[in-house]
């Protein structure tokens, strides 16, 4: 998982994450093919333009991008600011006729609906009622319960080089080594049969496809709402020792199975998503810096450092995540009226060269600054501990295990993911002596 679980929510409506992709200038969310880790052109020109600018939207909206990371963790550790999309309307969500008519009443700024939630969608939540679904899963996403799952997880990633290694001498990384690590990995912590992945995973990705139809989309969210469903259901009748069975039978007061759905919907959706596409583009960042490469491999002590790094120089959520002002806020000398939405652009946010220096260079022996590749504040992801160790395990064991590693195709031939939510790379072509 990384911040980008945020936007990883799937829903078949205009509330749909892809909505704010779409809704955006392309020069904003479409990465250059030459250029597959560096943050969008429009956001390179915008650099140096203040931390805190006006986002004219294609919907006729007028938003805030911010660009600087010092406006970013105020924004986001701000209560001023809400993550309810249900209740305050988010500009990168509306129609065009819908921002003319709130342009029109005034109304903009009060809330959409004022009843208590009773969905289980905590990550588009505010206090109190976000902190009391969180924190129910807190305690399964621990450092020391992160650091009980690593025997298996290397096995795992061995399991996967292995099966590659008996079929000959090249693969494409993605289906055979990215996507299967992190996915068995929150299958198991959430007890989902892995044979079932095949269903959740393709309708997962229609729903953070750019290109699919709305149709498409409520073919598919219905489809994995039926699919959580059934296993929300057959839990309850037969629990087991995994993650979902403590949140039927451990909750107090007791979840809804309205509420069981979403959660498990949001942890699996993220769980395999983001970091599967973290470990398929890092690898190719590594593969196109071997110079960094060979650090690496003479000093494996710099793993670490790596993982933050890449999750820093990458970051592979297309945008950022948006907040709405609940009251006029003044961010870094920008006055912000109340009902705005807020857009952080967290690829630029970690490219800021008034915290990071020489931020467009990926340096694997950079300090441990911090960055907001997990976001910050109440919502910072609740799975990067895993996401960290299933990094660290997923490159260590694959340039330990593949020392020849390297690319079967030229890296300006690599499909990049321009047309998805979670950026990465559709394929990675690789050989190996």
């Amino acid at each position: 998982m990384s911040a980008s679980s945020e936007q990883a929510e799937y829903d078949a409506t205009s509330d749909s994450p892809t909505a704010m992709v779409r809704i955006l200038p392309d020069d904003l969310t479409q990465r250059r093919p030459g250029c597959p880790f560096d943050p969008a052109p429009g956001l390179e020109r915008r650099r140096n333009g203040g931390q805190v600018q006006p986002l004219p939207l294609l919907n006729g909206a007028e938003a805030f991008l911010v660009t600087g990371f010092d406006a970013a963790r105020a924004v986001l550790a701000d209560p001023r600011f809400s993550s309810d999309r249900f209740r305050h309307r988010d500009a990168t969500h509306l129609r065009p006729d819908e921002v003319a008519e709130l342009a029109a009443s005034s109304r903009q700024a009060e809330p959409a609906q004022t009843q208590p939630r009773t969905d289980g969608m905590f990550i588009f939540m505010d206090p109190p009622e976000h902190t009391r679904l969180r924190r129910l899963l807190t305690g399964q996403f621990t450092v020391k319960r992160m650091k009980e799952l690593e025997p298996r997880l290397t096995q795992i990633a061995v399991e996967r080089i292995e099966a590659m290694r008996s079929k000959g001498t090249e693969a494409d990384l993605v289906p055979e080594y990215t996507l299967p690590v992190p996915s068995l990995m929150i299958c198991e912590l959430l007890g989902v049969d892995y044979a079932d992945r095949e269903e959740f995973q393709h309708n997962t990705a229609v729903g953070l496809n750019l290109n699919s139809s709305g149709e498409e989309r409520a073919k598919a969210s219905g489809a994995l709402y039926a699919f959580i469903q059934r296993l929300v259901a057959d839990k309850q009748r037969h629990p087991a020792d995994d993650l979902l069975s403590g949140l039927i039978h451990d909750a107090d007061p007791p979840l809804t199975d309205g509420q069981l759905v979403d959660m498990t919907l949001v942890l699996l959706g993220a769980g395999h998503e983001t970091t599967a596409n973290m470990l398929g583009l890092g690898t190719l960042a590594l593969l196109e810096h071997p110079e960094q490469l060979a650090a690496l491999r003479a000093d494996p002590s710099l793993i670490d450092n790596t993982v933050e790094e890449l999750l820093r120089y990458l970051s592979i959520v297309q945008l950022g995540v948006t907040r709405v002002a609940k009251e006029p806020v003044t961010v870094d000398g920008v006055d912000i009226p109340a009902g705005a939405t807020v857009v952080i652009a967290t690829p630029e946010v970690n490219r800021d060269p008034r915290f990071f220096p020489e931020p467009d260079r990926f340096d694997l022996r950079r300090s441990r600054s911090p960055h907001l590749a997990f976001g910050h504040g109440v919502h910072q992801c609740l799975g990067q501990q895993l996401a960290r160790i299933e990094m660290r395990i997923g490159f260590q064991e694959l340039i330990t295990r593949l020392p020849s590693l390297r690319l079967a195709t030229p890296a300006e031939h690599v499909p990049l993911r321009n047309d998805m939510l979670i950026f990465g790379v559709h394929a990675l072509p690789v050989t190996w002596s």
